[in-house]
């Protein structure tokens, strides 16, 4: 019974890990299409992390579902109707995505303290709060994603090995590598980008 429990949530992580691969690639190629595997991932991912104990990233996963279906309508449309180009953040948005760790850190960190059985509350509301405004900054096509989802990869990872979540470990290492990749990778589009652009007299 234990052997074919361990399998399942093993198979589960393996089939969500797929999936997420496939997503932070397409993304990575600033390709639309990286929200529809980004979702299964997701739904798969909040099975495995509720048995596991994990409740602040079955709240970022919460999150990331509806983030994912905001991001592509407006990575679709934007605000002009039209597809959105990626851009760096303004100072506006920066303090808007400051403004989403210190909030969600907090929330989540009394949250997990008080109300879970949780035994890693504060190191899980670090990683959820900076991946919830990196996920904002990704909806809204910012360069600035890569670098929040990034500070919650590196926290992540030890605490996904902790947990025994192995599969998931090293998905969260590779997404780090796609992360700095997908950085540099946006720079080159929004470089090129920029030199497509037709100039006036």
């Amino acid at each position: 019974m234990i052997e074919d429990y361990l399998f399942h949530l093993t198979f589960l992580q393996i089939l969500g890990t797929a999936l997420g691969v496939v997503q932070v690639l397409l993304a990575r190629k600033n390709n639309i299409n990286n929200y529809i595997f980004g979702i299964g991932s997701i739904l798969i991912s909040m099975w495995v992390l509720y048995r596991s104990q994990l409740y602040g990233d079955i709240l970022l996963n919460l999150y990331y579902f509806g983030m994912s279906i905001y991001g592509w309508f407006y990575w679709k449309l934007g605000k002009q109707k039209k597809t959105t180009p990626i851009s760096y953040s303004s100072k506006e948005e920066h303090l808007k995505a400051l403004g989403i760790v210190v909030v969600c850190f907090t929330l989540m960190a009394y949250w997990l303290k008080f109300h879970t059985n949780s035994n890693v509350p504060i190191w899980d509301a670090v990683v959820v709060s900076f991946a919830w405004a990196g996920m904002w900054l990704m909806a809204k096509r910012k360069m600035e994603n890569w670098i929040y989802l990034n500070i919650s990869n590196v926290i992540a990872i030890p605490l996904l090995f902790y947990k025994e979540l192995y599969v998931y470990a090293g998905l969260t290492i590779f997404l780090f590598i796609v992360g700095v990749s997908g950085y540099i990778k946006w720079q080159e589009i929004l470089k090129n980008e920029k030199i497509e652009q037709p100039t006036t007299a």
